[in-house]
């Protein structure tokens, strides 16, 4: 019955979005081919779906999850938020760098592979999405990726 309660207060949520990325969203100009709007707009209309479909097929178990469990969510969340406090002032390669090197650490990995994981996702991540995305990432510290 909980998941009914979520997932409607959920759908209610995800209606307003949606309704609010198709009329109050507009951006003046367009630099990609789908448009700044089009990503708002595609969230709203595949998580109505996927709402829908917990609400009408709802989980017969419940969520027991250790305290252990809740303590990793806890410490993900703490995590995502660093993140997205650092990911200006530091740049991506180091603000990436730090998380994926913090959340492996945290997984169980081990210090090289760890290592060699989140250098590769900060720098590959980086070049793929300034060159050949043609995004807007932030340098940070490291101004001689521009």
């Amino acid at each position: 019955m909980a998941d009914r309660i979520f997932a409607g207060v959920l759908l209610l949520v995800a209606i307003g979005y949606t309704i609010i990325a198709f009329t109050l969203i507009h951006a003046p100009f367009q630099y990609d081919p789908l448009g700044p709007e089009s990503w708002p707009r595609i969230l709203g209309l595949v998580a109505i779906p996927c709402i829908l479909y917990v609400l009408v097929r709802p989980d017969v178990e419940s969520l027991g999850l250790p305290a252990r469990s809740l303590g990793r969510l806890a410490a993900l969340v703490a995590m995502l938020l660093v993140y997205a406090f650092l990911f200006q002032p530091l740049g991506f390669v180091i603000a990436t760098f730090a998380f994926c090197m913090a959340l492996s650490m945290m997984l169980g990995s081990r210090l090289v592979p760890a290592l060699a994981f989140s250098l590769g996702i900060g720098l590959f991540g980086y070049l793929l999405c300034t060159r050949l995305l043609d995004l807007n990432l932030p340098a940070g510290i490291l101004t001689f990726l521009r």
